[in-house]
């Protein structure tokens, strides 16, 4: 089989070299201009550090192009999430109906690596590093980037050119100069800072490995997950400004008593929280929405590029890697006619990833407030039963997002609907066994069609 034309990826993160794998695997030949140094080689950050949690959808992607068993053997399994309230108590809420529904672990640095190889490893694949996209011509079909080291600027030129440069993507903002183009980007108001938990000396963990850690505080939170080396990467998402924020905890004695109020069963376990907590930086968050994400048959924005999440449901990720899986049918359906591909690809996946930004931020609300709410944990209850009882009409809203790939704009639709119903048939009750089955059933076959899992 012959070789088909070049194809320029920006940016070596996490989405870009397993969609360059994707395209190898086609019989592409691909080039990926990466801005920092290579993390295999070096010690510096994968950018944010922010552990990440893979579910069905990333791991379907990862299976399509055959390494998901090596990432698999990084990954922890986490049946949950572990409460932790103010008094030192504990609260576990499984994530699924059994041990089968689980979400992993998965340290963001040793993953970025191991797609790199295996974007590599095709012989198709040519990472350069330390070259920082830093312009581009839509009209051309190039990109002018600089090397970190030398700084010599160089213009390269591609047929295709696809950016998975993430949330400051540089082609995106070329792109907004086209008319018509519409962006949107949603600051949060909080950010987050890194803390680490270390292993005992013998390398086992000083907490509970098989599940989410979350210290829920109305307003912030601190959560912890675990690694493959007996540590636990600590989040605490926070508000930027005001009392308590990032602004007000300025000096060491502030943020120790700060912890020791709010997080004593946590704070013993920090080894490290005043030195990392002035040393880490203190990252912002936010939404990222665009439109179109192609231009013509030539440019094309992917993964945080074209639309970047909040972290609360786990699915940056997953729904950069889906970007793969779709690119990859759009493919199968139109071959070598890239305008059809990128037009395709765009109108399919909008929806989908406006859907999982909003069902993102309402999640942050979900698992900072509403998990110590004794109501909260009824209706969790009840809508296991629900899909025990009608599995093929109602799954939990969080079940659809991370155990199947349903699209993520049906998940919020029929999430919205069983909402309702769970708030109707929940309305008058104080425990699961004062719920009206014969009600739910008849709400539920009226209101919710049957749906094909996937």
């Amino acid at each position: 089989m012959s070789e088909k034309n070049d194809i320029l990826l920006i940016g070596a993160g996490l989405a870009g070299p397993l969609l360059a794998r994707f395209l190898a695997l086609r019989n592409y030949r691909v080039k990926i201009l990466e801005r920092r140094p290579d993390i295999r080689k070096s010690e510096i950050s994968a950018g944010r550090s922010i552990n990440l949690a893979l579910s069905k959808r990333g791991l379907h992607a990862l299976e399509q192009v055959n390494t998901h068993k090596q990432v698999m053997a990084e990954a922890i399994p986490m049946e949950g999430r572990l409460m932790h309230a103010a008094d030192g108590t504990t609260s576990f809420h499984r994530y699924g109906q059994d041990d089968s529904e689980v979400i992993f672990s998965v340290p963001r640095r040793e993953l970025n690596k191991l797609l790199m190889n295996a974007a590599e490893e095709t012989g198709k694949v040519e990472i350069l590093f330390n070259e920082k996209c830093i312009d581009a011509d839509l009209d051309k079909g190039s990109v002018h980037h600089e090397n970190q080291d030398t700084g010599k600027t160089t213009e390269t030129y591609a047929n295709q050119i696809i950016a998975t440069d993430g949330s400051a993507s540089v082609i995106r903002r070329k792109m907004g100069k086209l008319e018509g183009y519409k962006e949107k980007m949603e600051p949060l108001s909080h950010g987050y800072k890194e803390l680490t938990i270390p292993a005992n000396e013998d390398g086992s963990f000083k907490l509970e490995p098989n599940v989410l850690h979350i210290w829920p505080r109305g307003n912030y939170m601190l959560i912890a997950l675990p690694n493959s080396d007996g540590t636990f990467t600590c989040t605490l998402f926070f508000p930027m400004k005001g009392t308590p924020s990032f602004a007000s905890l300025d000096i060491t004695d502030k943020v120790t008593h700060f912890f020791s109020k709010e997080f004593p069963d946590a704070i013993s376990y920090l080894k490290n929280l005043e030195e990392e907590f002035f040393l880490n930086e203190t990252g912002k968050l936010g939404t990222v929405k665009s439109w179109p994400w192609n231009v013509k048959d030539r440019f094309l924005l992917m993964g945080d590029a074209a639309h970047a999440i909040v972290p609360f449901f786990g699915q940056g990720i997953n729904a950069g890697f889906e970007d793969c899986t779709v690119l990859n049918e759009c493919f199968d359906e139109y071959g070598d006619n890239w305008g059809k591909v990128f037009e395709s690809f765009g109108k399919q996946r909008k929806p989908d990833t406006d859907a999982i930004a909003q069902m993102a931020l309402e999640n942050y609300i979900e698992m900072r407030s509403d998990t110590a709410d004794p109501k909260f944990l009824i209706k969790k209850e009840i809508e296991f039963a629900l899909e025990r009882r009608f599995p093929n009409r109602f799954i939990p809203r969080y079940s659809m997002v991370a155990f199947h790939r349903i699209p993520y704009s049906e998940c919020l639709r029929r999430g919205s609907i069983q909402a309702s119903i769970l708030n109707i048939l929940c309305s008058e009750i104080n425990s699961i066994n004062d719920v009206d089955w014969e009600r739910a059933k008849k709400i539920i076959r009226k209101e919710l069609e049957e749906i094909c899992v996937s």
